[in-house]
């Protein structure tokens, strides 16, 4: 049997070294993720995204386990920062998961964002489709979320989850970002604390702004508060992801962030596949002589991207 097979038939073990595959850009990964592309597609794919601070991982732990005793299984992806210096993830959010590690009906991995835009890289992109194949009911992907690229999210997924919390100063830099008119729903964690009213009517007036107009499929984000580390609201959070999964799918959002995600996954695979074939065959003193002539601003990188292309079209 094939590690795919392996991974279809509930192995843990493989789908662990699965994603340690995808991660390292092995060169076996590429066959094993086409072997598992058929059984994509099931998964409800949740995106939660959101300030540093906001307390998503803590809200990730408590809406976990609000799913897994409505009966679902659970995959947790946490795209942590990497290190500059080894290139690993360094958050640790499976140590705020640790309600989740020893569920036989949950699994969480951390995966480094390579410093990726939005950190969502494309790895991390491939391994949410090993997840999906797995078998898992829904798939929670916890991105960096550092300014506009907490967009990032809205290709890879079905349902986006935006938290904020009081305090962060966060809910103008939301609109101006733009990340308020991606969000599905609005989530006032920590709700407990000190000026949450404010902020909640300041994260109102914002989504009203931010949104598109409605239309006859239009959904309208709940804003919901919770404090996630008393787990208060949480099945509130449950519901509104429920809902929203149950209006994506019959109407044509579906379709339309199936096919996003898909041009994505297509234009990523296509990207990477055309350098690594272009690197091959570029001479090692030609480029070490480019990058040294570019380094010392002799060179500038645009035109010598087009002058290598022109002569390999």
């Amino acid at each position: 049997m094939t590690i795919a097979d392996d991974v279809l038939a509930g192995d843990r073990r493989a789908l662990a070294r699965a994603l340690t595959l995808v991660e390292r850009a092995a060169p076996q990964a590429r066959a094993m993720l086409a072997a598992l592309y058929s059984a994509t597609g099931r998964a409800h794919l949740v995106g939660i995204t959101g300030a540093p601070g906001a307390g998503k991982s803590t809200l990730i732990n408590a809406l976990a386990a609000q799913l897994r005793t409505a009966g679902d299984t659970v995959a947790v992806l946490a795209i942590d920062p990497s290190s500059a210096f080894s290139r690993g993830a360094v958050l640790g959010d499976r140590i705020r998961m640790q309600d989740l590690v020893h569920d036989s009906g949950a699994f969480v991995r951390s995966m480094a964002s390579r410093g990726a835009v939005g950190g969502v890289a494309r790895a991390s992109a491939a391994a949410i489709d090993v997840l999906d194949a797995a078998g898992f009911d829904r798939v929670l992907v916890e991105t960096v979320g550092v300014g506009q690229s907490e967009l990032d999210i809205a290709a890879l997924v079905h349902t986006v989850v935006l938290v904020e919390a009081p305090g962060l100063g966060d809910e103008v830099q939301a609109i101006k970002a733009g990340v308020l008119e991606i969000a599905d729903i609005v989530v006032l964690n920590k709700g407990d604390l000190p000026h949450a009213d404010a902020a909640q009517r300041t994260l109102a007036l914002a989504l009203s702004l931010a949104q598109p107009a409605a239309g006859a499929e239009a959904w309208e984000p709940p804003l919901l508060r919770t404090d996630a580390l008393g787990k208060h609201g949480m099945e509130g959070v449950l519901a509104a992801l429920n809902a929203h999964r149950s209006h994506a799918r019959d109407g044509r959002r579906w379709a339309e962030r199936q096919a996003l995600r898909a041009q994505a996954a297509l234009a990523s695979e296509l990207s990477a596949q055309l350098y690594t074939s272009f690197m091959e065959q570029l001479p090692p003193a030609q480029l070490a002589e480019l990058v040294a002539a570019i380094a010392a601003r002799t060179r500038d990188p645009y035109s010598a991207a087009a002058q290598l292309l022109a002569t390999r079209s």
